[in-house]
Order: structure tokens, then sequence, then C-alpha cells
């Protein structure tokens, strides 16, 4: 089902292709298999591989730097910029490599689950499987509304397209180029699908601001009294791993708007880590990996029996499994929930210096996603040999095109207008940093998330950190009062210290970009150095 008028040839894209127009899960698992992109698990799932790019090529995407997209794009490590007479070479180049495919796949879609805040996106794909994946990724029309879709942008992803860094502007033979002006996403040399998904959520951070939405990377539930609580965090730190519960309604699990009335998913699927995965830790999203229809990347997979291995990282650390968001049971039916009652901010500190949780107030609520902090630790990347502080802006700064100070300044409005509480959380390490202490076990968190969530932390007695300001709980319902100070966690209070007054450092050299964007309540609201007594 598609609307006749709006064909590729109306788009400039002449081909004598195939061209299989929104097909279902069935008939484009079969397609993949058939062609050899993927195997079927024992339980079912597609399994397939990206190499050698097992992750986004973030050194390797641009923005097209127009009259229109100059001064709204924060230029920089994360937004680079194309000169638009290369990006024309570009499409010219990708035009002609798409006329000599024989077999094209495309899906309408939405980007965006409330009606008046989506944007239509048309993505041609040559293999059959990256069609199923983005797919399951965005939001699915009504099979009556394909018959009217007329796509707002279209993105073309060629995994077997090279760029010519010399011909196109780029800087290797992967390339996702961004051209908001034309409309046009353009994906080459590149078997990731993470890619795509990613430059529909860059285009809504580009375009809500300017209608007062505030576009967010994180997850979201609601309760049963309608109190609907987001969860930012990077990569690893828990967001969809929390935000799944079986006593919430899931939103989603990785990219909502917030509107005047509502937060609303971006996306119709979630996409989920697979490494280490565990079956009783993480029950719903282990579920998801036995169905027809989930997409597992990366994953290792027992060429006989055809088991899938998730403690295996022979292929990659960054193993992901994409799932239709009705794999999880109690997902919410229209992906949209009321405005939030509650924040929560998580972080993996694998420096062992940050309570397992913290209430913050609105200035810190804002400093603390500018500032955007998480750890790597040893092992995860070539040359991290001891914890690393990383610091991703807006708990997203690759996604973000506009300045951070917009979705700060956004944030704290709504905080304020909402009266929404906001709690830092911490799954990373207690007892020590990594390597000497132990991964803050999660039925912790679980259940000083549902403290936080159900209200039962809010006549607790808190302290104020004496580095970072915020206010700790000394007691919650089913957790040892012992591991809600980290201090008291180490071995040594003078090595606490010491590495507390080092992460506080990173925290002030970090935020120094951000001092003269933001008010002065706001700079206040930091951490600082404590001299010992």
């Amino acid at each position: 089902m598609r609307e006749p008028a709006h064909t590729l040839a109306m788009q400039g894209i002449d081909t004598a292709a195939r061209v299989h127009w929104n097909l279902s899960t069935a008939p484009l698992v079969e397609a993949a298999v058939a062609r050899g992109e993927g195997r079927l698990s024992r339980h079912g799932a597609l399994v397939v591989e990206t190499a050698p790019h097992t992750g986004r090529s973030a050194r390797d995407k641009f923005t097209v730097r127009d009259a229109d997209t100059e001064q709204a794009i924060w230029w920089g490590k994360s937004n680079q910029p194309l000169d638009p007479a290369a990006f024309a070479r570009l499409k010219a180049d990708f035009l002609t490599a798409i006329a000599g495919i024989e077999t094209l796949f495309v899906q309408d879609l939405h980007g965006g689950s409330q009606a008046e805040h989506r944007v239509n996106v048309r993505v041609v794909t040559e293999l059959a499987w990256h069609s199923l994946f983005i797919r399951t990724m965005l939001v699915r029309p009504e099979i009556e509304a394909l018959a009217r879709f007329v796509p707002d942008y279209t993105i073309i992803d060629l995994p077997s397209f090279r760029a010519d860094p010399a011909r196109h502007g780029c800087r290797s033979e992967t390339v996702i180029a961004v051209g908001i002006t034309e409309k046009l996403i353009l994906i080459g040399g590149t078997a990731y699908a993470g890619e795509m998904k990613k430059s529909v959520f860059g285009l809504l951070n580009y375009l809500l601001p300017e209608r007062g939405v505030m576009p967010m990377h994180c997850s979201a539930n609601v309760g049963a009294r309608g109190d609907t609580a987001i969860f930012f965090g990077l990569s690893g730190t828990g967001k969809t791993t929390l935000s799944a519960d079986p006593a919430r309604t899931l939103i989603g699990d990785d990219e909502h708007g917030w509107s005047d009335d509502s937060v609303f998913n971006f996306e119709g699927g979630c996409y989920a880590k697979m490494i280490r995965l565990s079956p009783s830790a993480e029950p719903e999203i282990f579920a998801t990996t036995r169905r027809f229809g989930t997409v597992l990347e990366n994953v290792v997979m027992d060429p006989v029996t055809h088991e899938i291995d998730f403690d295996d990282a022979t292929l990659a650390e960054n193993s992901r499994g994409a799932y239709p968001i009705d794999f999880i049971a109690n997902a919410s039916a229209d992906n949209m929930g009321p405005a939030p009652r509650t924040i929560v901010m998580l972080t993996a500190d694998a420096f062992g210096v940050l309570p397992p949780i913290a209430r913050l107030t609105p200035d810190q609520a804002m400093y603390h996603f500018l500032s955007g902090y998480t750890a790597k630790v040893a092992g995860t990347e070539i040359g991290v040999t001891e914890p690393e502080a990383t610091f991703s802006t807006c708990f997203g700064a690759p996604f973000m095109p506009r300045h951070p100070s917009v979705y700060g300044k956004l944030l704290k409005d709504r905080i304020a207008r909402g009266n929404v509480q906001c709690w830092l959380v911490n799954t990373g390490w207690t007892g020590g940093r990594y390597g000497v202490g132990q991964r803050m076990p999660i039925a912790v968190t679980r259940a000083l998330l549902s403290a936080a969530l159900d209200g039962d932390l809010d006549d607790a007695g808190f302290r104020t950190d004496p580095h970072f300001g915020f206010a700790v709980p000394m007691t919650a319902p089913g957790v040892d009062p012992a591991i809600l100070d980290p201090r008291a966690t180490w071995e040594d209070g003078a090595e606490y210290d010491a590495a507390a007054a080092k992460l506080v450092d990173l925290f002030v050299e970090n935020f120094a970009g951000f001092e003269a964007y933001v008010e002065e309540s706001v700079v206040r609201a930091g951490p600082r150095i404590v001299e010992p007594v």
C-alpha cells in the first residue's frame, strides 16, 4: 500500500529495480534469509552481522551548512559541516548507484507518536533486514493511512556505496550526510542499522524545539496513577533495563518528546544492548530475543544449534536487539503518557564516588543534564585501562543539532511548570572504583527507583553531599543504609576523598564551556572541591 502519486521517480530516484513497498515482518524476514543477509536463531529471531561497523560512525556524520542551518546548528565535533556543493555531488553519485541496484525496499513511517509533532519519513534501503529494522524502530502507520502518505524527509541507505573523501567532502568511504534543507539523508558505507534510527532522532531534535517541544534521549514509563517518569542516560547506564518495569507501563526505551500535555515516544520499537543479557535480571528484554520479528545484531550464534551466546563479545561489545515495543507485555498501546512527574538521570560512575540515588533541585538538574556524565571502564575500548569520565551533553550530544543550552532551558522551564521531582541515580560502582568495588546491584537500583517513584522517599531523612551538594536519602525501604553513603563503602575514606576531588575537577572543567549560556544559579549548583579537615 502506498500513495500512488508519490513514487520514487517523483523524488528524483530513477530506478528500474524491483521495489518492495511497505512489506511487513514475515516477508522481510523471508527475503533477508533468502538473500543471505541473516539467519534465524533457534527461537526465531533474525541474526545479522554488520562488521566492520558494529556501532555508529560518529566521525563520518556531516550536516549540510547552508543559509538555513548556518545559525541554527551547534557546529563542532558532533555536528560537522558539509559544503552544499559536496552534498550535491554525493547526492548525484547516490542516485547513480541506486539506479544499478536490482531490488529496493521502501518503508513509509512516522518519526513521533503524537500526530501534531511527528514527521513522515520515507526510508529506501538495499537490504531487506534494514527495511525490517527501520520498520520495527519507527512508528508504523495504519494500512489505510499509507494510501495518503506523503514523505516530509527521505533516507537513502546503501551499505554498498563507497564515498570519495576528495569528491564528497567527507572523511572516509563511510558517510552519513544530513541535508535538512533538501530534506534528504544519505547513509553509505556502513551496515550498522542504528545510523537510520539516529538520523530520524537528529531531525526531531532539530525541528521540535522551535515548536516548544522538548526532544529527549531517554526512556519513559508510567504508573497506574498516571505518574510518568523519564530516564535520561547514555548507553550502558540502564535506560532500557530500568524502564522495562513489570509494575509500570512502558512508553518507550530511547527517544521521546515532551509536549505541553504528554510524553510521546518517537519510535515504535526498542533497541536494547544484548551483551551479557541476563534472563533473571532482565526477563522482559530476554523474552524478546526468543520472538520471531526481533533482529539481533552482532550476537554470537552457534553455527550448528543456532543457540545464542549473549556473553560472547567476539563480534561486538555493542551487540543489539531491535524488537517492536509491543513485545514488552505492558507497553503503552499508543506510545504516550501524561506529562512527567519524575525525572531520573542515570549515570554509571566507574569511580565509585556518586551515591546510588540523590535528589536534585531544578538548577542541579539542569547542571547534570548539560553535563551528561557517565564513565567508560577498562576493556570496553582499546586504550582504556582505567575508569574514564565521559561527558555527553543532554545525555546525547551526537544527536543534538542545536546548542545544548536550547535543550537545557526547555528542560528547566518544563520542570518548573510541572513541579517535577528530579533524581540522579548511579548504576555504576560502589565500595571502590572499577576493579576494586562492585557494580551497583540491580536489585538495589530497582528498589530505590520504586521508592522514589512511589513517594516513599519524600519523608526520608536526607544529608547534603559535601562534594556535589545534592540531597542523599539516609534510609530507603528494603535497602541496606550502608550502601547509601558511598564513602562509607570504601575501605579507605582518604582514597574516596581523593577520587571525589578528581571527579569534581572533571565536572568543573567540562562545565566551563556552558557557564556563559546559563544562569549563575545553575553554575553554583555544580560540585565543589572540599578541603580535607
